[in-house]
């Protein structure tokens, strides 16, 4: 039986959204996430190759993927709202996901600027049961938010990131509660170059492993 693949449009807090719902390719999902895009202001979208790769390696795990774009991106309404807004809509996804797939464990998961909202979200909703942040911008200073993160927080990052240096980032995960995990994978950028099909093998590593992640 052919996966699922579904163009749809969500009713976010500032119009429709544009999103994208994918199953597992074989056998029914185990799991649903909802996949956040880096930001939108330097052309984040759905569709970013990161963000692809997240969500293909996830689906193979047996997750079903829910990814969207942000409130004025591509054919999504609305006007760029500082990461508070992108947050509201990542929120919308999730109920979507929830309303499908009830039964399911939810997870959320986003890339760079993705990643915040990914950790944001999470730090606001108590259903989700992890979360997975790839490419974490160190650098920004505003990140008191990820504190309040209790369940699994999973970091996979480009040894050569050049938003979140090896050392930063380091030092801010050690600051982190348990349960965390840090995943560096051997790329030549924040985008991982030269290693796509590594950072995804990683991600599809993760995804299986998810029955041995439990709450603090």
């Amino acid at each position: 039986m052919p996966r699922r693949i579904e163009s749809l449009f969500l009713n976010g807090p500032e119009g429709r959204l544009e999103a994208l719902l994918e199953e597992p390719e074989f056998d029914a999902p185990v799991e649903a996430a909802v996949v956040c895009h880096p930001h939108p202001q330097f052309g984040g979208t759905m569709h970013n190759k990161v963000v692809y790769r997240l969500a293909r390696g996830l689906r193979k795990s047996g997750c079903v993927v829910l990814r969207f774009n942000y409130r004025g991106v591509n054919l999504s309404e609305g006007e760029y709202a500082n990461g508070i807004g992108e947050t509201e809509d990542a929120r919308v996804a999730l109920r979507e996901l929830q309303a499908r797939y009830p039964d399911l464990p939810p997870a959320a998961a986003g890339f760079s600027f993705g990643s915040r909202v990914a950790l944001r979200l999470t730090s606001q909703e108590d259903l989700i049961r992890r979360v997975i942040a790839v490419g974490f911008p160190a650098r920004m200073e505003e990140r008191d938010f990820v504190y309040a993160v209790r369940v699994p927080k999973i970091f996979v990052h480009s040894t050569n990131d050049e938003f979140g240096p090896r050392a930063q980032l380091t030092e801010f995960f050690e600051t982190l509660q348990e349960p965390k995990e840090l995943h560096w994978v051997n790329a030549a950028d924040h985008f991982f170059k030269d290693n796509l099909d590594g950072f995804e093998t990683v991600i599809e590593n993760i995804g299986r492993r998810r029955a041995l992640l439990t709450r603090a």
